[in-house]
């Protein structure tokens, strides 16, 4: 049967890319006594192996072993004054009200995939934090219920692991999540989190029917503890914002016996222009069981599909919505759910479901860069002409272009803090690169900003749309001075020039839910929820 040909880039978006070791960066600055205070408390509350700090020997091994991006892994980057590797609820709670005693903020990391970093480093060096790891232990844990169709899920579990742990016991329950097997459970429910099944069965988020976390006072709650407009807000509110969600519970969700794959290449001369512009208005419309992607790379178009049912299925919907793709059944394989999950991440038939095990803590070097569109309208033919000079260009990265419709589509965009359910499509710009230096790291981000800019004329308006998991801190950042009155008014307004694009008027909520759960701002970052003003 015929594998699954994709290309370098590719392979390297869906492994999520880590990071060669780099010299020990720099350490947040804060009054010492403010930091000693704050250490003090971490070793009187936890216990000796969880907390790291810069006098650690294994310091910077545990701080970048999630980490995945080279341009955050430099001397340069104002790092954690220590780093609390949580195996218990108690680990946590015990940073937070050590963090809140002594002014220094706490960040959780559950995979390190967060696009700018922003769950392990900070651009700010005169301000003390700490991060909270939660890939071991309880929190890492993996429960399925096969009988009640659900699974508890620990944050530091990658969807990798969860998908395992399901096919462990049964090949006829699933779950939504990404392609990507070493992404973190906690970052990716936070922001809404969308797949391959997002057209049967929506956003993960939509899924998710309890939840433990930790507020800014110490405490554990679950859903019923914390009400619903908090429950609301962090199944797609994005991470780092209310307090540390420690566990999910899932709704999984039914699978065929089989499933279909094809991976199909179409070239700009093999009529890709023509294939692009019509994959618009098919590709949201299809049947939900159907899901057809488009990777757009160099003069290539990788059309990508995973069907929920058999061949003859797969290729009699291609052929009455698309027949100009001129699928057939050789293009088309027949598999398990979690045989597709694989075929996806690791680009061929045949992978051990061991692999998804794999946490991806290497040393590869690379750096990388994304933006976000949504496509309300199908772009004109000319719009794709124009892409694929873009693509000639010395630095081009690629196009990810995932289509919505079916469930996404049915459900009200303020039924979750995600927003985007109406959108035909969502476009990710993505550059990466190997080389070091200015020079190169100016080369790639100039694509990557200059096809965003080409691109706005064609895409969501007021606001211009983003996906807050492929955070984007070319959109804004938070002003982080203190201060009451005008200043929070001031903050917050600022604040909703990058908010209102992951979340349009679901921000204001967000920024309510804020202010009751953490009205003192002590759960931030550069991109994180700010309250709403009284």
């Amino acid at each position: 049967m015929a594998a699954a040909p994709m290309s370098f880039a590719f392979t390297l978006l869906a492994a999520c890319i880590s990071v060669l070791h780099h010299a020990p960066a720099a350490a947040a600055a804060a009054p010492a006594n403010q930091t000693a205070g704050f250490l003090d408390c971490l070793a009187a509350s936890l216990p000796a192996g969880v907390v790291y700090t810069h006098a650690s020997r294994s310091y910077q091994s545990v701080l970048e072993s999630s980490i995945k991006n080279l341009l955050f892994d430099t001397p340069a980057t104002p790092t954690p004054v220590a780093v609390v590797e949580a195996t218990d609820a108690s680990h946590v709670q015990a940073a937070v009200r050590c963090g809140v005693g002594h002014g220094v903020s706490v960040r959780s990391r559950s995979g390190g995939h967060d696009y700018e970093g922003l769950s392990y480093r900070s651009l700010e060096a005169a301000r003390a934090f700490a991060v909270v790891d939660m890939a071991g232990g309880a929190l890492r844990a993996v429960r399925v219920d096969v009988r009640g169709r659900a699974a508890w899920v620990g944050s530091g579990a990658t969807l990798g692991e969860v998908y395992y742990a399901i096919a462990n016991k049964t090949s006829r329950l699933g779950f939504p999540g990404s392609v990507g097997p070493t992404v973190g459970v906690g970052g990716f429910l936070s922001g809404g989190g969308f797949g391959l099944m997002l057209r049967k069965h929506g956003l993960a988020s939509d899924h998710v029917l309890d939840a433990t976390m930790v507020d800014a006072k110490g405490r554990l709650l679950d859903r019923a503890a914390m009400g619903e407009d908090l429950f609301w807000a962090i199944r797609g509110g994005g991470g780092g914002n209310f307090g540390i969600v420690l566990s999910w519970k899932l709704r999984l969700v039914p699978v065929p016996a089989t499933v279909t794959v094809f991976t199909v290449h179409r070239s700009r001369n093999q009529s890709a222009t023509d294939l692009l512009a019509k994959w618009q208005r098919v590709a949201p419309s299809l049947p939900s069981d159907a899901f057809l992607r488009v990777v757009v790379q160099n003069q290539n178009a990788q059309f990508e599909s995973l069907y929920l049912g058999t061949r003859a299925g797969l290729v009699a919907a291609m052929a009455d919505a698309f027949p100009e793709l001129n699928v057939t059944a050789s293009d088309c394989i027949e598999m398990t759910w979690v045989q597709s999950v694989l075929y996806f991440a690791f680009y061929g038939t045949g992978k051990p479901p061991e692999m998804l095990l794999d946490r991806g803590t290497g040393r590869p070097d690379r750096y990388f860069k994304a933006k976000s569109d949504y496509v309300q309208e199908p772009m004109p033919s000319q719009v794709w002409e124009t892409t694929w000079s873009w693509l000639l260009k010395d630095g081009a990265g690629l196009l990810i272009l995932d289509p919505y419709g079916g469930e996404m589509a049915r459900v009200a965009p303020a039924a979750t803090p995600f927003p985007h359910r109406q959108a035909l499509y969502n476009i990710q710009y993505y550059g990466f690169w190997s080389e070091s230096g200015e020079a190169a790291a100016a080369k790639h981000m100039g694509w990557i900003r200059g096809v965003y800019r080409e691109m706005e004329p064609y895409v969501s308006k007021n606001p211009r749309g983003a996906y807050v998991n492929y955070r984007d801190l070319d959109l804004g950042v938070n002003d982080d001075g203190d201060g009451g009155g005008g200043v929070a008014r001031a903050r917050y307004e600022k604040a909703t020039v990058w908010g209102r694009a992951y979340f349009k008027a679901n921000f204001e909520r967000l920024a309510a839910v804020k202010a009751k759960v953490d009205p003192d701002n002590y759960f931030k970052n550069e991109q994180s929820i700010p309250p709403l003003p009284s």
